[in-house]
């Protein structure tokens, strides 16, 4: 489009249509499962907002929500709710033929002139000023070949042309029109108004300037009252174009209206845009027009001519579209999913990385009522890697509590957790790339025969393996010796580690502190799992030495040993309040998706509630702590910090050292020797210590060893 110059005749940048995929799966639906061979007009509704990026314009957009259901029970547009800032909703028609020959056949141009009659007759009506959405109608014509899933399709802007056409005066950016107090007045009012849920998705507006430099927004059907209070008035619309150059479509029949209504002569129009969701001065325009009075314009019978066919690569012929591929369900199920998290982008969270969540690869040990919960959680965020290794099967009373599993999952005998858990999860979403396994976690406290130690010695390899190639590792298991070989695996590879346990009406969540030792250079480089680069970058930034944060183990003084041995049954299985495992689960995930965009991945510090002091709140997602405690019975949550511990058991530096030096040997020997982690990090000293200053030790032993098994899932 040329620029325009004052006196030059007013043109205005033709409306473009964006019609997503979902608006001809549910075309398609509604047609072979309600409208048959039924070709009657259909209402449907678009949507467009104000232009948002000085390089891009706006469309009208069709969405599945754009049309009716095809359910007796849903026969309207469902998606017209008022006060939507993100769209406004715009009046449509549908016209769908049955064969492409009728397709072709139809009379564009008497269709356009109709669909402008309309227009015509709501401007003379008033329904226009009640409702000025229909000054933007459109028409969609289609067909759809549901046998190759091709559709063919036109879309229409009907504008009333005027004849002569409006001259344009003057038409600059709004900062240079406005003075600097007026255009802070505007830009406020603006906000006011796009902020409101009463008026936030009206298209066109009054905007008034006194003379004292303030800004009020009104209604179109406040003119009368107020165009006399005013220094100065404008005749706003969110304009979808970004050119400077030129205003957008809708101002084509906002001109009509102005002239038909008000017998205005001269008008000063203001292009709205915005950035970032608020007004945007410097991208919005500020013009004047002359419009001359059209011959027949004033008898009310004579509709104008009108214009506004869609062009397509600047020919008059209808677009084609083949979905053949796109249309199976679980790619629309991936698009659906894709666009809850790419909305978040828009305003909340511009920095989110959905690549890195669709990428990582997350193991979760444990698959009852946690790692339902957490694999369910996990999806949600995009992630679409999800490894569940569980060696129990389900139970006639796990469904109720976890999840993912049904009443068939119970029958002969129970299938496995981690299978179950898999079939379930590509159930809900097919597109997610689901693993089970099968296995039991080696644990300390358990001693193994002889003749089994090969069998033992098989399952540390293989559970290493798996470690190693996930990024992410959350402990979800139910007893606390289950969780040393993973807390010791994750800390020698400086594995992302988050662990979630139950008490009865008590949770922590916590993320364990990076390992003893940095990786060395070449960690990046290590061919065992393909990461992405913004996963191979995180964490790898604070070398201030600062001290690490604690694991799971770093507060025992025992190391872990067998939990349910000569136990009652609701001792040997956590008895929980059933909402404590969606709720911790659910921090769990948040506790990684933070982890995840913070600069320092892994070696972040940890922040606490209300704290102002570590500048976390410049963070996208707000703080990170290290430890989440909350309890049910006191509705209540506290972030806490523990620091890592040199005597450990399970991530100091001597343990981490003697697994690297004697590998498997050193695992059986924590397996089957109880007292072998305590003699190694020092524990036995320290206990002996205490006992000659004639402290009661084992009823200290017993209320930590207590204390930290109320913390296990079932």
């Amino acid at each position: 489009m040329a620029n325009q110059q004052a006196g030059s005749i007013l043109q205005f940048a033709p409306f473009q249509s964006a019609v997503d995929e979902g608006f001809w799966h549910r075309l398609s639906s509604l047609k072979l499962n309600k409208l048959g061979i039924d070709d009657s007009p259909i209402p449907i509704t678009g949507f467009y907002a104000p232009c948002s990026h000085s390089q891009v314009s706006n469309h009208l957009t069709l969405l599945m929500e754009s049309l009716p259901s095809d359910s007796d029970e849903e026969s309207s547009v469902t998606a017209t709710s008022h006060g939507n800032r993100n769209r406004c909703s715009v009046p449509g028609t549908l016209y769908n033929t049955n064969t492409l020959e009728s397709f072709r056949a139809i009379d564009r141009e008497s269709l356009l002139k109709e669909e402008a009659k309309k227009i015509w007759e709501d401007i003379h009506s008033g329904k226009a000023i009640d409702d000025s959405a229909v000054l933007s109608r459109f028409v969609l014509i289609s067909f759809a070949d549901l046998k190759k899933w091709n559709f063919h399709y036109s879309v229409a802007f009907p504008a009333l042309v005027l004849n002569p056409p409006a001259t344009l005066v003057d038409l600059r950016p709004a900062s240079q029109w406005f003075s600097s107090q007026e255009a802070e007045a505007v830009r406020a009012a603006c906000n006011e108004w796009r902020n409101s849920s009463a008026t936030a998705d009206e298209p066109f507006f009054l905007v008034s300037i006194d003379s004292n430099s303030n800004s009020t927004i009104r209604h179109l059907k406040d003119w009368e009252a107020f165009q006399n209070d005013c220094q100065k008035l404008l005749f706003g619309f969110y304009d979808p174009c970004h050119l400077q150059n030129n205003p957008g479509w809708p101002l084509r029949n906002f001109l009509a209206l102005i002239f038909s209504r008000w017998n205005l002569k001269s008008v000063h129009f203001f292009c709205y845009r915005e950035n970032r969701g608020f007004a945007d001065l410097g991208l919005s325009l500020v013009g004047e027009a002359l419009i001359t009075v059209p011959q027949g314009w004033r008898d009310h019978q004579c509709v104008p001519n009108a214009v506004g066919w869609e062009l397509n690569k600047q020919r008059k012929v209808y677009r084609c579209i083949s979905l053949a591929k796109s249309m199976d369900p679980t790619r629309l199920a991936i698009s659906a999913a894709d666009l809850n998290l790419k909305l978040m982008r828009w305003r909340q969270l511009p920095s989110l990385n959905l690549n890195i969540l669709s990428s990582i690869k997350c193991l979760l040990l444990g698959a009852g009522t946690l790692g339902c919960q957490v694999a369910r959680m996990l999806m949600a965020w995009g992630v679409r890697k999800i490894t569940l290794l569980d060696n129990g099967k389900v139970a006639m009373s796990n469904p109720l509590r976890q999840s993912l599993y049904t009443m068939e999952d119970c029958l002969n005998g129970g299938e496995f957790k981690a299978t179950a858990a898999v079939k379930s999860l590509q159930r809900i979403f097919p597109a997610v790339e689901a693993e089970g396994v099968v296995m039991a976690i080696p644990m300390p406290g358990h001693p193994e025969a002889s003749r089994e130690e090969g069998s033992v010695l098989d399952d540390c390899r293989r559970f290493h393996d798996l470690i190693l190639s996930h990024d992410v590792i959350f402990l979800l298991t139910d007893t606390r010796e289950s969780r040393w070989l993973p807390t010791l695996l994750c800390a020698n590879n400086n594995k992302i580690t988050i662990t979630a346990a139950l008490g009865f009406d008590s949770f922590l969540v916590m993320r364990h502190g990076p390992g003893p030792f940095r990786p060395n250079h070449d960690v990046k480089a290590v061919p065992v799992n393909a990461l992405s680069a913004d996963m191979g970058n995180l964490g790898l930034n604070n070398t201030d030495g600062r001290q690490r944060l604690g694991c799971y183990f770093c507060n025992d003084v025992v190391a872990p040993t067998d939990s349910t041995a000569n136990r009652t049954l609701d001792q040997q299985c956590t008895v929980t309040r059933p909402g404590l495992a969606p709720i911790a689960s659910a921090l769990a995930v948040e506790l990684l998706v933070s982890v995840l965009h913070h600069p320092y991945g892994i070696y972040a510090e940890a922040d606490f509630a209300n704290s102002s002091s570590s500048g976390s709140s410049e963070q996208p997602l707000g703080i990170l702590p290290h430890q989440i405690r909350g309890s049910l019975s006191q509705f209540s949550q506290m972030t806490l910090v523990g620091y890592s511990s040199n005597s450990c058991t399970a991530c100091c530096s001597t343990v981490v050292s003697e697994y690297q030096k004697k590998g498997t040997e050193f695992l059986l020997q924590a397996i089957n020797h109880p007292t072998y982690l305590e003699d190694l990090t020092g524990l036995t000293e320290l206990k002996r210590s205490a006992n000659s200053f004639n402290l009661d030790w084992d009823n200290e032993t017993d209320g930590d060893d207590d204390a930290d098994d109320d913390f296990v899932e079932i």
